[in-house]
């Protein structure tokens, strides 16, 4: 909104001009979030105190951890988003497509998880929704996304799923497509959401996977950088890399208020729309099997629940102690800062492994 307005005057103000480059406005996107969440985050921690919003915590988890964890207030995803949008607004252009689409994962998603952590309030239990209604929800919101996308856009390229380390490997989904990226965005969400356990855990690989995607966005829409990196050439992907930018920059804000101790939680309301949002920008740049690898952290978490219900089910064992596989490690006695290092450790060695994938063909 800003930008475009400021468009307007690059004519009669020479210097405005320099609001035309991308790297310039990721920059201002990644500072601006960031300025926001600081200054509300403060105030929007003893609202929610004072009206006791508080995280219902899971009965059967780790004694140390439900300890530690009760009287902490929630819903801190609501201060993500606000730094998120506003900033998108400054300095994103809103003509651009790939925008419109990840804002409205963005903010579809974080309405899901509103109603699911003001149930969970309400109720004080940590079930929140029921999973089906969750799930399905999920589904339709990303069918419409989809739908809105392909709508919109025609390029053959659209519909082709790309393969890391390979020059030209690829495969048309065709009709499948749209199943394909519900199953990404959906995927993703949910996999952010069940690794938000611990503080900070989920924050910092969301910051990790997003600064990725936006040097990706950048070159996948850069004719000149594409071409020498021998990627698919996306027109306009490259604004992504300003929406990136304002999750870099809401995500290092919150973490100054979600860092051990936590003062607050980000909830359903931030993991469901910050997974969702990877998840369309994964889409967005033909790179979601590298959205995967960078994003692995993520996958094990969900991997891990899913062995563990399956294996229950199946034989009556479980697994692992407890699922998410971070409550594993904390049921071995692993103290809470141990598991969250190790796994942030864990996921920049996985950014790499994701960022290699551009020039390793």
């Amino acid at each position: 909104m800003l930008y475009n307005f400021l468009l307007e005057f690059v004519e009669i103000f020479g210097f405005l001009n320099v609001f035309r480059y991308l790297t310039f406005r990721t920059g201002l996107a990644v500072f601006s979030s960031l300025i926001i969440v600081l200054i509300i985050g403060g105030p929007f921690i003893k609202m929610v105190s004072k009206k006791n919003i508080i995280n219902p915590i899971r009965d059967d988890g780790p004694g140390d951890h439900i300890i530690k964890k009760i009287g902490t207030p929630t819903m801190g995803g609501l201060v993500i988003l606000i730094g998120i949008i506003l900033s998108v607004l400054m300095w994103s252009d809103l003509s651009n497509i790939y925008i419109l689409f990840s804002l409205y994962i963005l903010i579809s998603f974080g309405l899901l998880g509103v109603l699911d952590d003001y149930k969970k309030i309400k109720n004080n239990n940590s079930s929140g929704v029921s999973f089906r209604f969750k799930l399905i929800t999920q589904i339709i919101l990303s069918v419409i996304g989809i739908s809105f996308l392909t709508y919109y856009l025609d390029y053959q390229e659209l519909t082709n799923l790309y393969f890391p380390f390979f020059k030209d490997l690829f495969i048309n989904l065709s009709w499948f497509f749209i199943p394909f990226s519900v199953f990404v965005i959906v995927g993703a969400s949910n996999a952010v959401n069940l690794t938000d356990g611990l503080d900070g855990l989920a924050t910092v690989p969301v910051i990790l996977v997003a600064a990725c995607f936006a040097f990706i966005s950048y070159v996948a829409g850069n004719i000149i950088f594409s071409e020498y990196l021998q990627i698919i050439y996306i027109e306009g992907s490259g604004e992504i890399a300003t929406f990136c930018g304002a999750i870099i920059g809401s995500c290092l804000g919150f973490l100054w208020f979600n860092a051990p101790p936590a003062k607050i939680f980000m909830g359903d309301t931030g993991s469901l729309s910050l997974g969702g949002s990877l998840g369309a920008i994964g889409i967005i740049t033909k790179h979601e099997i590298v959205l995967a690898i960078t994003g692995g952290l993520f996958v094990l978490e969900a991997f891990s629940v899913i062995v563990q219900v399956v294996s229950y089910k199946l034989t009556g064992k479980r697994v692992f102690r407890m699922a998410p596989i971070h409550h594993h490690f904390e049921k071995k006695g692993w103290p809470e800062s141990t598991v969250v290092i190790r796994f942030w450790i864990i996921s920049i060695i996985l950014a790499l492994i994701g960022l290699a994938t551009l020039k390793l063909r």
